[in-house]
């Protein structure tokens, strides 16, 4: 059987692309990063965690990918008193047939969006992301698979931090990509006015079929990734756990906790859609990088130094990547 991705597929794959882009545009002033995130969710059958301040259109963007393939979207409203039955689902008796029923909880969706899922407790957390990893849910013992394609959106607000949870190191690595979403520019927010005083849009016309999105994840599966970019990978992530080896001493101080194997697997998913989106059909050292703070800000967990000293995340893996030669 051969493999390799075909041209044909690559053109067809860049027509869903287009439409996907096209539509996007017409429903979101800017955000250009939020759109590539979220088209290498929607093909890695990966999550995203979106962290911004309220307003930035996280429920619009989510909502774009929903009614262009018109499939199933919920939102769940992150609060201190949400239970993992409120996403889950439950068990009721129905005292008209003396019998319990099952009543599946919003989670069943194609698309989930958690808003500021960091104000729910560590126990209903826990919950929505073991439905993530395992794409199932279990309800008084019988299991349940989710929709396919499954993808969860979700928010965090960096700025409130009272009444809220922090998600821990284990399951913020779930997440494929977490994108920090920054306030438009003078001309984004001219046009956004703009947008507004002519008629918010309201129309959400299906544009491709539900298929398009399982077309997408089966051609990333097939873009070839040589040997040299997974040791390239590899010694990246290699570095975020021993960072003495390659980057200066000061910086290293700052890193307590590298990323897991799940951050390799994510450079190389990841790397694989942005191959497709830049119609190529194997990995360059260069779609590594492309997206490499959203992949590993997350996955690397820094001290309080470096809190106390002003040092982000971001400048340590920089420092990181430039100390590894690209093949």
């Amino acid at each position: 059987m051969n493999n390799e991705l075909r041209e044909e597929e690559l053109n067809e794959a860049a027509t869903i692309i287009n439409k996907i882009s096209a539509y996007y545009d017409y429903r979101i002033v800017g955000q250009s990063n939020l759109k590539k995130a979220l088209l290498v969710a929607l093909m890695t059958e990966g999550h995203i965690l979106l962290e911004s301040v309220p307003g930035l259109a996280k429920t619009t963007a989510a909502k774009v990918l929903t009614d262009a393939f018109s499939a199933k979207f919920s939102k769940i409203q992150c609060t201190p008193d949400l239970l993992p039955s409120d996403i889950v689902g439950t068990q009721i008796f129905n005292y008209s047939t003396n019998k319990f029923e099952t009543i599946i909880g919003p989670v069943n969706a194609n698309f989930v969006l958690l808003d500021e899922i960091n104000r729910s407790s560590a126990k209903t957390q826990s919950a929505m992301l073991e439905v993530m990893q395992e794409k199932k849910l279990t309800i008084a013992g019988v299991t349940y698979n989710v929709p396919d394609p499954f993808i969860v959106i979700a928010t965090q607000n960096p700025i409130e931090q009272e009444g809220t949870y922090l998600l821990a190191e284990a399951q913020l690595d779930r997440f494929l990509l977490k994108e920090v979403i920054n306030y438009p520019t003078i001309e984004e927010e001219i046009e956004i006015l703009n947008r507004v005083e002519s008629g918010v849009i309201i129309d959400n016309p299906k544009i491709l079929d539900i298929s398009a999105i399982k077309y997408l994840q089966e051609l990333t599966k097939k873009v070839y990734v040589d040997g040299t970019i997974k040791s390239y990978i590899s010694r990246i992530i290699y570095a975020t756990r021993h960072p003495h080896e390659f980057i200066h001493e000061d910086l290293a101080n700052y890193i307590e906790i590298g990323a897991s194997p799940r951050g390799s697997i994510a450079i190389m998913n990841v790397s694989k859609a942005l191959a497709i989106l830049n119609g190529r059909n194997y990995v360059t050292p260069d779609d590594c990088k492309e997206m490499i703070h959203s992949i590993l800000r997350h996955r690397i967990e820094l001290n309080y130094a470096a809190v106390a000293d002003g040092i982000t995340t971001e400048q340590i893996i920089d420092a990181i990547v430039g100390a590894i030669d690209t093949p």
